[in-house]
């Protein structure tokens, strides 16, 4: 598994916690912080998604 894919889901959890924190304490830029976290998490999953697609076809070879 590409380091990548384990980050992502790491920063997908940590935005998923910071949004709700904010969402409860009222904190909007906390939220939206939150918010961004996570779509970067899945951004940087699905990168190593990739990277480990192209390592199986590789290894194939």
């Amino acid at each position: 598994m590409d380091k990548d894919r384990i980050e992502g889901s790491l920063k997908q959890a940590k935005g998923a916690v910071k949004e709700n924190v904010g969402s409860v304490v009222g904190d909007k830029k906390m939220e939206a912080e939150g918010k961004a976290d996570r779509a970067e998490g899945k951004v940087q999953n699905a990168a190593g998604g990739i990277k480990d697609k192209a390592r199986e076809v590789t290894d194939k070879h």
